[in-house]
């Protein structure tokens, strides 16, 4: 989902990029990889400054590619992941995929946006995963599985308890851009941390890649959250269902980010759930969320120049023709902050507040009081509106981020760069809601 990664990761991995500017450096950094692949590599040079045509050639790019391809593998994909000013620069970082492994691009553009350098990320020692204290493996198997819809494949992971029958079985749903079946951020993998601890105590679970990220082609036009999330998610619960072993009276469903936030549409659309899990999701507008998300980061970043809150200003600007209900003269495919019109009406139109209230399943909100990307109004939205209904259970965790982590403070996306585990208390928290019948 190349043309929209950048924008939707604005909910999921957003950074200091809070300027329009730095959008259209993002754009820049996708079509130059585009043209990479394409072997355009004339086209590719173009976005160099002079100074860096001088010094790297249109055969030394093509030489690189090349180069690239013998120690990596195909290319198969990249994002822009972060973005920062650096002095008269700014600084974009661009996580590309392979057939063989991975690889992060630093590309620096000047105030013309034109690229000035270009180079490999170099990778840091400290950034592996961790893996956590209670995924002990001897407990569970873990078997690969595929979420299938019309004209889509997606392949999972079912990890399963050993030595248990009759046990529940949760689904889980991913947050906001292209994201891998772990979850993957820097070293930290959420879902393969909650598989892992959900089954070491009993219970299994099925995580699978979302669709954005295999079937990118597919949302470079008129799209809306049916076809990024829902009906994978539909089609997993389904899934989950025909597992042996599970007990078909205990599914349940665990949305994280967005995937929370839309958990009750898909709850109304499978009478197979028990329950659903709501973890660091919205309670309010997608566009108040990230109003709050690009201050937090404006006010973070220090920027006290003219420049830099008549950049603040205009993305303030542009986030609120993100409010849009009914398409009028604009076309679905239009696109406001990077996103299609048609996104921003269904999302809009959506009250997840109110489809919870709705619904006789059982209900869990998470809230982590040092994420950075949603907030206390969030879950005093939530709280207003279930806090004193039977099927409801709130808590919040005033140590945990948005990957579901212990942390001293609430941080910037600095802190996603550093190893970390899904809290394992969080994780029993979750699996004694669930054993209470």
């Amino acid at each position: 989902m190349k043309k929209i990664t950048l924008v939707i990761l604005a909910l999921f991995i957003t950074t200091a990029s809070f300027s329009q500017g730095m959008f259209n450096l993002f754009k820049r950094s996708d079509d130059f990889f585009d043209l990479m692949q394409q072997h355009k590599f004339t086209e590719a040079h173009d976005a160099f400054d002079a100074n860096l045509q001088a010094k790297v050639s249109v055969a030394d790019l093509e030489k690189l590619w090349g180069e690239l391809d013998t120690r990596y593998g195909k290319y198969d994909s990249a994002a822009a992941t972060q973005g920062k000013a650096e002095g008269e620069f700014y600084v974009v970082t661009v996580d590309a995929k392979f057939a063989k492994d991975s690889q992060s691009f630093i590309m620096a553009y000047n105030k013309a946006e034109k690229v000035v350098g270009f180079f490999l990320k170099p990778r840091s020692v400290s950034s592996v995963y961790l893996n956590p204290a209670y995924a002990d493996t001897t407990l569970y198997a873990q078997k690969e599985i595929y979420v299938k819809t019309a004209g889509h494949v997606l392949v999972g992971v079912l990890t399963t308890p050993k030595k248990v029958t009759n046990f529940p079985i949760v689904v889980l749903v991913h947050g906001s851009g292209p994201n891998d079946m772990d979850e993957t951020v820097g070293p930290n993998k959420p879902f393969k941390d909650l598989a892992a601890g959900l089954a070491a105590k009993g219970i299994a679970s099925i995580r699978y890649v979302k669709r954005t990220t295999i079937y990118s082609g597919e949302f470079n036009g008129a799209f809306t959250v049916k076809e990024e999330v829902t009906d994978d998610a539909v089609a997993a619960v389904a899934l989950a269902a025909t597992i042996p072993g599970i007990d078909k009276k205990q599914i349940y469903l665990l949305g994280h980010g967005i995937g929370g936030m839309l958990a009750p549409k898909i709850a109304a659309l499978t009478p197979e759930l028990k329950g659903i899990i709501l973890a660091e999701s919205p309670g309010r507008k997608f566009t108040d969320v990230w109003v709050d998300q690009n201050k937090y980061m404006f006010d973070a970043a220090k920027d006290t120049t003219q420049a830099g809150k008549k950049r603040y200003d205009m993305i303030l600007a542009e986030l609120e023709r993100t409010r849009i209900t009914k398409a009028g003269t604009m076309k679905p495919d239009s696109t406001i902050f990077g996103m299609p019109a048609s996104y921003w009406i269904d999302i809009n139109q959506y009250n997840q507040v109110e489809a919870a209230r709705k619904l006789n399943k059982r209900i869990l909100i998470i809230q982590g009081g040092n994420d950075f990307q949603t907030y206390p109004a969030d879950y005093a939205a939530w709280n207003e509106a279930l806090g004193k209904k039977s099927n409801a259970t709130l808590k919040l965790y005033p140590d945990l981020n948005y990957l579901l982590s212990s942390q001293v403070e609430k941080g910037t996306t600095s802190q996603y760069q550093n190893a970390s585990s899904v809290s394992e208390t969080l994780i029993n928290d979750i699996v004694a809601w669930i054993n209470t019948k």
